[in-house]
């Protein structure tokens, strides 16, 4: 039993949230395709999941996010919903559901951050709606 979310932490101009690494690839960590457009995406794409409550009910697909972390920042679109309600199965990649601070990146968004290889997997990072 694990513990699901409905809501996240209500989106300021730096909301923060934990970055996660995720494959958007066929075949790659992140289960069955984007929710957003029902494609996988490469990782050399800058793409993140939210937490379903950021996720807002595919109200922020394919919109751009600024991620500030490391002292940098980049620009990624969101292209699925990294599930807090919902997990432990094929489509989820057999993974527990979501925290509800999520923003689960591609490598691409990692790399662009200047974060260390090695270093990948978690970071405390803000992030904000991009003005597009």
């Amino acid at each position: 039993m694990y513990t699901t979310y409905e809501c996240s932490p209500q989106v300021t101009t730096h909301t923060k949230a934990y970055l996660t690494l995720n494959s958007f690839e066929k075949d790659g960590d992140g289960g069955g395709p984007s929710e957003c457009d029902n494609q996988y995406h490469s990782d050399d794409t800058p793409v993140v999941a939210l937490s379903t409550g950021w996720f807002n009910h595919k109200r922020r697909c394919h919109k751009k996010i600024t991620i500030h972390g490391n002292g940098r920042s980049v620009e990624a679109m969101v292209v699925d919903e990294c599930d807090s309600t919902m997990g432990c199965d094929a489509d989820h990649d057999y993974q527990p559901p979501c925290p509800n601070n999520i923003v689960d990146a591609s490598k691409a968004v990692w790399e662009a951050l200047g974060v260390p290889k090695d270093n990948w997997g978690g970071l405390e990072i803000t992030w904000s709606e991009s003005d597009a």
